[in-house]
């Protein structure tokens, strides 16, 4: 570019690198790099700033360090000021080395390990309950389910059909139901003592006094013993003992208590109690033989008892 060096120059020799009017036209500035103009051209802004040369020291330094020290301050002020302007500063000349550029982060040539998948629970047979703590499934019949709320956490089937219970009718009688539970300790074992020292119970907690204290079928008038005799249960000898039961309201109905060895190595006993009503629509004292028979050791596909002989 033919121009002349910076007025700012030292005896017009060159100048610190800087943005300098345009000689006859002071609205454009030139970039003067220290030693010739480059073709960087500016509209002329007055924060533009410009270093004046260093008068000689007498320090004994050569005025050319002096000169270089404040052409850089220079230059590194009108980059500031030129990138808050908006303006792209020039391209750096000279020998200048930039840090080198950061590499990509190490990485390891061994697969990332992903935790593995929890297995997924499998799914609960819908044809039955599952009595974990005794060892045993009872079989859900087409009519019955496993109820959602249960009376003291005990597994439990009960009949999808109820009524309002005759001496509270503000409540649900379902016509049947089945629970499981283990034998309180008495020192006896046998299943024949057990089930008849149960069934009075069987009763108590279906047709008299609820926990509530309330009672559903206005107590039990009396009993009668229909079946008495050994049954086979998931494979195991027991016993079972069930009564007519006659309530002072509505049509009262049966209670069975089925006691058993449990399949599970401490063998304690199992009890299994039957309630069914004897209103229309109730089932059949016969069911409580099929839902015997349907009783089975935790993961057995074959049939569990025998007892379809017991008749009302």
């Amino acid at each position: 570019m033919s121009m002349t060096p910076p007025p700012s120059a030292p005896g017009g020799a060159g100048g610190p690198a800087g943005w300098y009017p345009a000689p006859g036209n002071p609205a454009v500035e030139h970039w003067w790099d220290g030693t010739a103009w480059t073709g960087h051209t500016r509209s002329a802004s007055p924060a533009t700033v410009v270093a004046a040369p260093l008068p000689a020291r007498r320090s004994g330094r050569p005025i050319a360090v002096a000169a270089a020290v404040v052409a850089a301050v220079a230059v590194a002020a009108t980059a500031v000021v030129a990138l808050g302007s908006g303006d792209e500063p020039p391209a750096a000349t000279g020998n200048t080395s930039a840090p080198p550029a950061a590499g990509p982060a190490p990485t390891s040539s061994a697969p990332a390990s992903s935790p593995p998948a929890s297995p997924s629970p499998a799914e609960e047979d819908p044809t039955v309950v599952t009595d974990q703590l005794n060892g045993i499934t009872l079989p859900i019949l087409e009519g019955w389910e496993n109820p959602e709320f249960t009376s003291g956490d005990l597994p439990t089937v009960s009949t999808v059909a109820a009524d309002p219970c005759p001496a509270a009718p503000s409540r649900s009688c379902e016509h049947g139901s089945v629970v499981s539970l283990t034998a309180t300790a008495t020192g006896d074992s046998d299943p024949k003592a057990i089930a008849r020292e149960d069934i009075a119970k069987a009763a108590d907690s279906a047709f008299e006094e609820d926990a509530l204290g309330v009672r559903p079928h206005g107590g039990i008038r009396s009993h009668t013993v229909v079946a008495e005799r050994p049954a086979v249960v998931a494979g195991r000898t027991g016993h079972l003992v069930r009564w007519r039961v006659t309530t002072n309201q509505g049509p009262g109905g049966y209670v069975q208590s089925l006691v058993f060895p449990s399949s599970l190595g401490s063998e304690s006993p199992v009890i299994v109690r039957f309630v069914l009503s004897a209103g229309p629509g109730a089932p059949p004292p016969s069911v409580m033989d099929e839902i015997t028979k349907g009783i089975r050791p935790i993961g057995s596909s074959t049939g569990g008892g025998v007892g379809s002989t017991i008749g009302p």
